[in-house]
């Protein structure tokens, strides 16, 4: 007769096995699409967040279209996910988001964003909060922001004039910072005792590192960022409730005036939460797309030439040389918004996005289980040769004739459906700002190269050195 430890032994191993064997034959209401889960647990993610030094798609995504197709699945950070690669099955995605889909994200992300994020709240909420945000962001507050964002601009441009060289995408980064603080809660760095800016520097660097909750770690300091700035935050609230007779006529002083009413439904954290999000998809986002944009326009002498000669045109024509920019003067700048939109095809703001499925959901030969997330990756539609001829090279004469309005199913920069990001004006208008200011007083040169790492879940470039020359009249 076998000792008992040995039936122990079998059990356990039999137990493994058919777990193992569960984990990578997942039940389904219908056919799953081909794909490998990877490891228990764990699944792909190693494999997904693996950098790589190119515009090209990563090749997590490229290898497994094609061995499976436009639409495989596998196991991403914890879940069972679908990937699409497909632009009919992508645009159906975003587009049913709130009826068959609703939003995910990683459960190390949520406890980044905290438990009323932004970006995690649904319904009327999120709706409300959307409409606050526009206050800042939206359409109707791009014509008062002219002269502010002009101005920055141009103070910052004559610092980096004067020194030896700057990190294009760090000294942008620190712009679009100090202008968003000030509009947003009036912060001025010389005067505070923290350095509000480290703080968002070490909450993105661990943002998409292992989330591993172990002091020293990326994604530690990312916790700990985090908890400094929203206590920053709350006490600058604080003093702002202390004084409610003070006004600073910027962001914070609308928040308080909505907590006050009595029928409102934002709470303090949910009003932190907001401005917190509010400074990092700026300051982040936009500078990134900045520095891009000159990279590619460095490289490409024809548009640069063509981009400089259509602001110094819109400079021969004012009456008053020394006058800021003018609405009608930003809706004529045509090629600009060819060379932001092809900037933001191959170098997106928006690398992946995650949905949930709230049903089964038929498409094709497929089905997609309720309960599973659905991932999308506009840089694959962006980089697809059936809906961009030469799709790796930057071209912005492709986009002649065209007129975006929100996201469509080859071009999808700041998502699309109902989570169609707010501020995707205010940051076209940022960009188009800058380099008119750039083009129409400065010259550069790229003193050090850098890259611009790309994979499915984060793109960003680093390292990119310019000196700075003001132009000779």
């Amino acid at each position: 007769m076998l000792p008992v430890g040995v039936y122990i032994a079998a059990l356990f191993v039999v137990s493994i096995t058919h777990w193992v064997y569960r984990w990578r034959n997942p039940k389904c209401n219908g056919n799953l699409p081909p794909g490998s889960m990877g490891w228990p647990l764990l699944g792909e993610t190693l494999q997904l967040i693996a950098p790589t030094q190119t515009l090209d798609t990563p090749s997590f995504i490229t290898n497994r279209i094609k061995r499976y197709g436009s639409i495989y699945r596998t196991s991403l950070l914890g879940a069972r996910v679908i990937i699409s690669t497909d632009s009919e099955l992508t645009s159906m995605i975003l587009q049913q988001d709130g009826q068959s889909f609703k939003g995910w994200y990683p459960p190390s992300i949520k406890r980044l964003l905290g438990s009323v994020g932004i970006a995690l709240i649904e319904g009327s909420l999120s709706k409300h909060l959307k409409s606050m945000m526009r206050t800042v962001v939206g359409p109707q507050s791009l014509k008062k922001a002219f002269s502010e964002i002009e101005s920055v601009a141009t103070t910052n441009m004559e610092k980096w004039a004067s020194q030896e060289s700057v990190e294009l995408k760090t000294a942008v980064a620190d712009m679009i910072f100090e202008y968003m603080g000030k509009k947003l809660i009036s912060y001025d760095p010389e005067k505070s005792s923290e350095n509000l800016r480290e703080n968002f520097d070490s909450f993105i660097q661990g943002a998409v590192s292992l989330p591993l909750r172990i002091p020293g770690t990326a994604y530690y300091k990312c916790l700990q960022g985090k908890k400094k700035v929203m206590m920053m935050l709350k006490n600058m609230l604080e003093a702002r409730q202390a004084k409610p007779n003070k006004v600073h006529n910027d962001f914070f002083d609308y928040v308080l005036e909505e907590l006050k009413q009595n029928d409102t439904i934002l709470t303090e954290e949910m009003s932190l939460e907001l401005v917190f999000g509010l400074l990092i998809v700026n300051f982040e986002t936009i500078s990134q797309a900045i520095t891009v944009a000159i990279k590619f326009l460095t490289e490409n002498p024809q548009a640069l030439k063509e981009l400089t000669e259509e602001h110094r045109k819109i400079l021969d024509n004012r009456e008053n040389p020394k006058a800021g920019l003018t609405w009608e003067e930003y809706k004529s700048m045509t090629f600009t918004f060819q060379v932001i939109n092809e900037t933001l095809r191959l170098g997106g703001i928006a690398t992946i996005i995650f949905r949930e499925a709230v049903k089964d959901i038929k498409y094709k030969d497929y089905t997609i289980p309720a309960g599973w997330v659905v991932a999308v990756c506009p840089p694959v539609v962006h980089l697809d040769p059936v809906n961009y001829k030469d799709p790796l090279n930057f071209n912005p004469w492709r986009w002649e004739g065209i007129e975006l309005k929100g996201a469509s199913k080859s071009f999808m920069a700041f998502g699309g459906g109902l989570r169609y990001c707010t501020g995707a004006d205010f940051a076209k208008f940022q960009m188009a700002i800058f380099l008119h200011c750039l083009v129409t007083k400065y010259r550069w040169k790229l003193i050090k190269g850098g890259d611009i790492v790309r994979t499915p879940t984060v793109q960003f470039p680093n390292g990119f050195h310019v000196q700075i020359f003001e132009k000779e009249n």
